[in-house]
């Protein structure tokens, strides 16, 4: 068991703190008591209004409320109609961004990770720290990491389609 990170750990760009959310652990309690634990193997950086593959490139909404409050607040969404993605809110009050958790070692794909892990839309909103249900332990473990462009949002346009803010375990 790793330490569990703490509201100063999101406080900073998504940029910065996805890559280093990669490696570390994604633990959620069910209402029996188990736990379930899977290490993060990729995430995806999202930058505000500017990043045009953003939820905030349109301005803000009711679904974007979430990503102008403070880090380290879950923001869950549904993608297709069917499947719940889970991000975590980063970087400071009033600048929307926020890092989507887009597999673990065991489970590709945000929308299987989440379905393992239990997560529906009742998680939008809450803590990821101080939290009891769902948190993020840091093991001490460091896997080697490696860029890509994200997934599925050509809608976004070349440069922010192209840009390199998915982060992989590398050797996973």
């Amino acid at each position: 068991m790793g330490m569990k990170l703490t509201e100063e750990f999101f406080n900073r760009d998504a940029v910065e703190v996805a890559p280093e959310l990669v490696g570390k652990i994604l633990v959620r309690r069910l209402e029996d008591g188990t736990l379930i634990r899977e290490r993060i193997a990729e995430t995806e950086a999202y930058g505000g209004e500017d990043d045009k593959a953003c939820h905030a490139s349109k301005g803000r909404t009711k679904r974007t409320e979430l990503l102008y409050g403070e880090s380290g607040v879950i923001y869950v969404y549904l993608c297709y109609g069917m499947h719940w993605l889970m991000n975590v809110i980063t970087g400071k009050k009033e600048q929307p961004q926020g890092v989507l958790l887009r597999a673990g070692v065991n489970h590709s794909g945000p929308a299987k990770l989440t379905k393992y892990l239990h997560i529906d839309g009742s998680f939008n909103g809450q803590k990821i720290f101080g939290n009891d249900t769902v948190w993020i332990e840091d093991d001490g473990f460091r896997p080697k990491i490696r860029t890509a462009p994200r997934v599925g949002i050509d809608y976004a346009g070349g440069y922010w389609k192209n840009i390199e803010w998915r982060f992989i375990a590398d050797g996973e």
